[in-house]
């Protein structure tokens, strides 16, 4: 017995060494020294409160919050008018309230999330990223917690999945499944993609964004504050650049980011829309009299069965730059692909502007796109008679791709037509 009560007044010492809980406050709870200063309490003292309010979230905190300092902080200096649109914490029992609501759990790591951000108003520009096209506009917001429960589905084809995201222009949202029902995962995030080809209403196609919440947000987070995603026009851009998909060809050097329209795409039939941004430049220590402008573009188009178009055309999305030292011109287009992947490839036609019948041509990059992990509804592969499998399917219908160049830089947020899912090509 005297054991025990020396080992227990042992441990009481032990655990009102307030060092000890000054690691933890850290490495949990991300407690500054700035704020103990301000809260005027011990490190224990602390960490018993915030456990008291937290503790069920104790393995996602840390990361959740990094993640969304991380993204304050790279907003704040970038885009700071999108901080304003961020909503304060919810309590937990708006969180439980919601529970009720639509008589499903919400996973820990998202209600980690919104016990730090409720999300975002419904504004442009929208938190998870844009994306834009001379006739297209899409930008999604993280919607808060009323309003996901606002738009939780129990119809056919997305039974039981909560909306995470929405854009205004398109309708678009990012879905995660509550429960393992339809062929999806528990928690599993997607892109619905009607089955355009099938009768049944409810077959509804997937492209998959996400296994988890903390998966999901932080990775998207990770792009962003790393310089991933470009910010142009005050709003996070969601192309992605391949360090790699870049051509010098004398003064002047090619690069090329790309981006998957899930909106624009589908499954049944198989039309897989990607848009690319294009950037040129020319070296700021390129002699003057190598200004020149640009006349044409040749593209060699490859599909993923090895099926190649080739096409040639003047200018780019109407224009014929002129490129001079230190000059930089961006523009946007966009292409389709029958395949789930592809290739472009191919050169610019330039002429020199002090020697107007010198020409010469500038390489543009091997760059490739790929479509994202989809899974087919479960409604088609029952329609079929087929042997139910959730794995990612092969389409193997053929369609030509086709090049298009289409104006970003004149993109209006408001009063955009409805996208045809089509992308014309420029004449």
């Amino acid at each position: 017995i005297y054991s025990c009560c020396c080992l227990s007044r042992r441990l009481n010492q032990l655990s009102s060494h307030d060092p000890l809980w000054k690691r933890h406050c850290k490495k949990y709870w991300l407690i500054s020294e700035e704020e103990k200063s301000q809260r005027n309490q011990t490190w224990k003292a602390i960490f018993i409160s915030t456990y008291s309010d937290l503790g069920r979230y104790i393995r996602y905190y840390a990361t959740l919050k990094k993640a969304w300092d991380d993204l304050e902080k790279y907003l704040g200096q970038r885009c700071p008018r999108m901080i304003g649109s961020l909503k304060e914490s919810v309590r937990e029992e708006d969180l439980d309230a919601v529970e009720a609501q639509i008589g499903c759990k919400l996973p820990d790591d998202y209600r980690c999330s919104f016990r730090i951000h409720n999300g975002q108003k419904l504004v442009v520009p929208g938190l998870m990223g844009s994306m834009a096209l001379s006739n297209h506009y899409r930008s999604e917001d993280l919607l808060d917690i009323d309003t996901a429960a606002g738009g939780f589905q129990q119809r056919l084809g997305l039974k039981q999945c909560l909306p995470l995201t929405f854009c205004i222009h398109t309708g678009l949202s990012q879905y995660m499944a509550l429960e393992s029902v339809e062929g999806r995962n528990k928690y599993e995030i997607f892109y619905q993609c009607p089955d355009q080809m099938a009768r049944n209403p409810s077959a509804i196609d997937m492209f998959i964004t996400g296994t988890s919440y903390l998966e999901w947000f932080t990775s998207y987070v990770n792009k962003v504050v790393t310089g991933g995603y470009p910010i142009i026009r005050d709003q996070i851009f969601r192309y992605v650049h391949d360090k790699e998909c870049v051509a010098t060809t004398g003064d002047i050097t090619v690069s090329v980011s790309t981006s998957f329209l899930p909106e624009l795409s589908s499954v049944h039939p198989p039309h897989y829309f990607f848009t690319y941004r294009i950037r040129i430049e020319m070296s700021k220590d390129a002699l003057p009299e190598k200004a020149c402008q640009l006349d044409s573009r040749y593209w060699r188009i490859t599909n993923a069965k090895g099926d190649v178009e080739e096409v040639q055309g003047p200018g780019v999305v109407g224009e014929f730059p002129i490129i001079s030292p230190g000059r930089v011109y961006e523009y946007t287009s966009c292409t389709t692909f029958s395949t789930t992947s592809g290739y472009m490839e191919g050169y610019y036609t330039f002429h020199c502007l002090y020697y107007k019948d010198k020409f010469f041509n500038v390489t543009i990059p091997r760059f490739h796109m790929v479509c994202p992990t989809f899974k087919v509804s479960t409604a088609r592969m029952v329609s079929a008679g087929a042997e139910t499998n959730h794995n990612e399917y092969a389409v193997d219908e053929d369609e030509d791709s086709t090049d298009t160049d289409e104006y970003e830089d004149r993109r209006r947020v408001l009063d955009i037509p409805a996208p045809s899912g089509r992308c014309p090509r420029h004449t």
